[in-house]
């Protein structure tokens, strides 16, 4: 299997760029992505448990690793929600997969959004690790408009090994993350 574009990227050009901006001493200062976690909640699988099963194949499709159900951990009765219920999904991507999956993001899935303008910079959470929410499954390839029965969106957060926000957005910069202007 061949390396994906972005890997190789990243070690030909974001690391001599990062290392040389912020002076660090060594390569393995530089950050990296370590993994990318994608979350759907689903709280209307209270009601209908098969969008549960529906939301695991598209996100299995999309990512291509097999997501898993997230369950209650408390019972909450004005909701109807029963401890042990499934009501959403993640996937965590590590290694190629992570970059097959951010290359798609980046280049094919986020241009797709209607009246795209950017991603807010506002996602990140102080220790270098930055979220994104997605308002539609639909904006990736992999799924197709007639087989969706309900548009839902996806929190999907790059967690890096940058100890600060700026190292973060440079090297999520680096690697075509399309920012919208900086506040």
């Amino acid at each position: 299997m061949a390396t994906p574009r972005l890997k190789q990227l990243y070690l030909k050009e974001i690391v001599p760029a990062l290392k040389e901006k912020f002076r660090y001493q060594s390569i393995m200062q530089v950050p990296k992505v370590e993994k990318i976690c994608i979350n759907k909640g689903m709280g209307v699988a209270v009601t209908d448990k098969k969008l549960i099963d529906v939301a695991i194949e598209e996100i299995s499709a999309i990512t291509g690793q097999r997501a898993v159900p997230t369950k209650a951990k408390k019972a909450i009765s004005n909701f109807k929600l029963r401890e042990g219920m499934p009501i959403g999904v993640r996937v965590t991507l590590r290694g190629d997969r992570m970059y097959e999956f951010m290359d798609r993001l980046m280049n094919i899935a986020l241009p797709r959004v209607r009246d795209f303008r950017g991603v807010n910079a506002r996602g990140f959470d102080g220790r270098g690790n930055f979220t994104l929410g997605v308002k539609e499954q639909i904006i990736f390839p992999e799924i197709s408009i007639d087989k969706v029965s309900k548009i839902s969106g996806m929190d999907i957060t790059f967690v890096t090994t940058a100890k600060t926000d700026e190292e973060s957005y440079e090297l999520l910069k680096a690697f075509g993350m399309p920012f919208a202007n900086k506040n």
